[in-house]
């Protein structure tokens, strides 16, 4: 792994630990360490979208895998209605259950879509992959 690959992902693993730490449910503290996951894998391809010269198939593939499974999960991780002061939730998620799962869906077909083998693959692929992760956070995270 390039070194800052690596400063990358240790700083978003200390960022996501200090809001868990606040986080007192235990599914509150699983959805939370599943996205923090998510955004791990999203910020190795983001990274090689944005510096073709970082560009790893190897650390690519292994993004775009872990990113399919993740997202594959979404659906389970939101069915318990768990609140904690911690979540970024909105209570819309559930109050538009079927296009909340949907956009979940869209996540995981924009993963499965990304061409790892190429850094130009993977810069195409993150503007869907980026394009899907906003269209659920801007109406369903706080």
């Amino acid at each position: 792994m390039k070194p800052r690959h690596l400063t990358l992902i240790l700083c978003l693993i200390a960022t996501g630990a200090i809001a868990h730490d606040k986080a007192k449910d235990p599914s509150v503290k699983a959805r939370m360490q599943m996205m923090k996951e998510i955004k791990q894998a999203t910020g190795v391809l983001g990274n090689m979208a944005k510096q073709p010269a970082t560009y790893s198939k190897t650390e690519a593939e292994a993004a775009r895998a872990a990113l399919v499974s993740l997202s594959g999960k979404i659906p389970a991780a939101f069915q318990d209605q768990a609140t904690d002061p911690a979540s970024e939730a909105s209570p819309k998620v559930w109050q538009n259950w079927a296009d909340f799962t949907a956009k979940a869906t869209a996540l995981k077909s924009a993963a499965q879509a990304l061409d790892a083998g190429s850094a130009s693959g993977v810069a195409t692929g993150m503007r869907q992959i980026g394009g899907a992760c906003g269209a659920c956070h801007k109406p369903y995270r706080l």
